[in-house]
């Protein structure tokens, strides 16, 4: 008998996974993506994959407009909440990341979809956190040993898989069926790094929500019997060809601990920002420096993050004006910092961006990659700020890592105050508690509930903002 493949083997590990494999500190973690062709499609009516298809139109029409909720209201398919929901999360760019040497990715671009997939089976907080531990895991295990972004790909190729994994996980496939899930959903789904290239586009926050509805839709064929290719990793053209290596990872290994090694945003901005804007305002508040105060900045950081956004390898970083320009351009996150004294969703709407002052500040940033500091990375994430003053002051400041980072976690207070200052505009407090407590005891709720909460958060500002932002 032929050995099995990557993706059989991936089916395999995300069907075995259990409860038993999530320790006490991952559950706890876990808590805080044309007249021929008409010709040619009416001859294929009789085709039996378009009875299928009707059967699962059938099945995701639900009893009304869909069987899914959209955070903030209404209803639709799970193909369409997956990418509504996974876009939110993505949007202000404070979600969580796992670093490797060769690139990024961060695995809550998995959550739209696992929600979806798990509201649209009726299944349980248990259920879903399982799944969404499958899915962090697998994406987060190919993102350490294939180096995606350093060969000019994305990383909602990895996404893709795992989305496709979880999901197919609640929808209760066979490990086969996972494996086929994950072989559709990859296999069309080859994403190129340029989508970080300026000028950023909005389609680099809203990639992992596309790729979150093709990796539900994908499990969904999966289960009505759809097959991909298996050999997606090993074969002739396969991923180990485009990648042009091995991909060497132990799917035997049940362990789902990488939540373990995912890194948390207390900014909005790239994580790679995330030294920077902390050693900046440390800067700022220590010394009394005002916006109005700085003559210069220069920025000392390692290559990778001077690439994607000091002005490197992915293009110039002096002229943002939109909000997908702004989370990945150093030069405006610093301006932004030392004129607000915060870096939060208002410091990325485009009035504030195109603001004389903020344009006139980071005119006056220089950001340069730092030999010793790229060395480091990124095991650790180093920089070095110094601002010169109008009135001759210089004051500089070396920092490693940042709150929410491996050496200092986000602690679930501060997750808590996070969550409070993000979202206190859109809800009560009485159901920001609410929400905060089916987070807590989720094991013992089902996901049905939590769609109910969510399902009552205004779409719109309706609340007073009173937090000054997570200091």
């Amino acid at each position: 008998m032929n050995d099995p493949t990557i993706v059989q083997r991936i089916g395999k590990f995300a069907h075995g996974a259990s409860a038993e494999h999530l320790s006490a500190n991952s559950r706890r973690l876990f808590k805080r993506n044309i007249l021929d062709s008409l010709g040619c499609a009416i001859a294929a009516l009789p085709g039996k994959p378009f009875g299928q298809l009707r059967s699962q139109f059938e099945e995701y029409r639900g009893t009304g407009a869909g069987s899914c909720s959209l955070i903030g209201g209404g209803k639709t398919s799970p193909d369409q909440a997956a990418l509504y929901n996974c876009g939110l999360v993505r949007y202000v760019d404070l979600l969580d990341s796992y670093m490797s040497p060769g690139g990024l990715c961060h695995p809550s671009d998995n959550f739209g979809t696992i929600l979806a997939a798990a509201e649209h089976v009726g299944a349980s907080g248990e259920d879903f956190l399982l799944a969404l531990a499958v899915a962090y895991e697998i994406q987060s295990r190919i993102t350490a040993v294939v180096p995606v972004m350093a060969l000019g790909f994305n990383h909602a190729i990895q996404l893709a898989a795992s989305a496709a994994a979880g999901a197919g996980k609640l929808f209760g496939l066979s490990a086969e069926q996972i494996a086929h899930a994950v072989a559709i959903a990859t296999v069309d789904n080859v994403s190129l790094s340029c989508v970080h290239s300026e000028p950023v586009s909005q389609w680099k926050g809203f990639s992992p929500g596309i790729t979150g509805m093709r990796a539900i839709y994908s499990a969904s064929l999966a289960k009505r019997g759809f097959t991909g290719p298996l050999r997606l990793f090993e074969g002739p053209n396969g991923l180990e060809r485009m990648f042009a290596q091995p991909i060497e990872v132990d799917w035997e290994d049940p362990g789902l601990a990488i939540i373990q090694q995912t890194v948390m945003k207390k900014y909005c901005s790239l994580i790679h920002g995330q030294p920077v804007l902390e050693a900046t305002l440390d800067l700022k508040r220590i010394n009394g420096i005002d916006g109005a105060d700085v003559e210069s900045v220069v920025c000392d950081i390692f290559q990778t993050g001077y690439d994607i956004a000091g002005g490197g390898g992915f293009g110039s970083k002096d002229s943002p004006r939109t909000k997908e320009q702004a989370d990945y351009n150093l030069k405006y996150l610093i301006a932004a910092a030392l004129l607000d004294d915060v870096v939060g969703p208002a410091q990325l709407e485009p009035e504030r961006i195109c603001a004389d002052d903020a344009q006139a500040l980071l005119a006056r940033v220089t950001v340069r990659p730092d030999e010793s500091f790229s060395a480091q990375y990124p095991h650790a994430l180093n920089t070095r700020i110094t601002i010169q003053c109008k009135d001759g002051r210089v004051v500089s400041k070396e920092h490693v890592g940042f709150e929410g980072g491996l050496e200092k976690p986000l602690t679930w207070e501060r997750t808590v105050e996070k969550f409070h200052w993000l979202s206190e505009q859109y809800a009560e407090r009485a159901l920001r508690d609410e929400i905060i407590q089916w987070v807590l005891h989720l094991e013992d709720r089902p996901v049905g509930t939590l769609m109910e909460l969510l399902a009552r958060v205004s779409p719109t500002q309706r609340f007073p903002a009173d937090h000054p932002g997570i200091q």
